[in-house]
């Protein structure tokens, strides 16, 4: 099994861009939060941390082969298959079926990340313990606000893994407020 140390080595060798990198914490801490809320097994909830600190480690630096050098590495870790599908599919994007429920929570809590730090970045203090599902909701529709984000996806992901839209907001923002200080929000 890969440890979190394995996967930061990995990540920071793969990723320099500081938000890059506060992206794939934000995304582990909502894939362990989920790991709670599924009531996963210690040894699985692992997996879902790693899956989520490691789903975009090529983005940076590999952008056109995004997601298959970190799916080689991988598999040269003798990673799970579960683990690899989570990766491969964690974009709707990528065609690829999320064939496990951490492979669907991986790609509902993707995007949502972004446009939750979105919405902290133009509260007044820049702080996520500003920020409420409400606020979020509040910059739903708007398309010009976080255009990036595929709202799409979020709702999707959301009734893939069976959760109601505003609850999802609630775990992943709990999750990521959790961690404020490592992502500096």
């Amino acid at each position: 099994m890969i440890t979190k140390p394995q996967a930061l080595n990995k990540l920071s060798e793969l990723m320099k861009s500081g938000n890059l990198i506060k992206h794939c914490l934000a995304v582990e801490a909502a894939m362990c939060a989920y790991a709670e809320y599924f009531d996963i097994s210690n040894d699985e909830q692992q997996k879902w941390a790693i899956a989520g600190l490691l789903h975009d480690a090529d983005y940076e630096k590999f952008p056109q082969e995004h997601p298959q050098v970190i799916i080689q590495w991988l598999r040269e870790q003798n990673a799970n298959k579960e683990l690899i599908n989570a990766v491969a599919a964690h974009g709707f994007c990528f065609n690829i079926a999320a064939e496990t429920l951490m492979a669907k929570t991986l790609r509902a809590v993707d995007e949502l990340t972004g446009l939750i730090v979105a919405v902290a970045l133009v509260r007044p203090n820049k702080k996520l313990s500003e920020v409420s599902v409400e606020s979020v909701l509040n910059k739903w529709n708007s398309t010009s606000f976080a255009a990036g984000v595929n709202r799409d996806d979020i709702e999707r992901g959301a009734k893939e893994i069976n959760v109601p839209l505003k609850e999802h907001i609630s775990i992943v923002l709990e999750a990521m407020q959790g961690i404020s200080d490592k992502l500096g929000l």
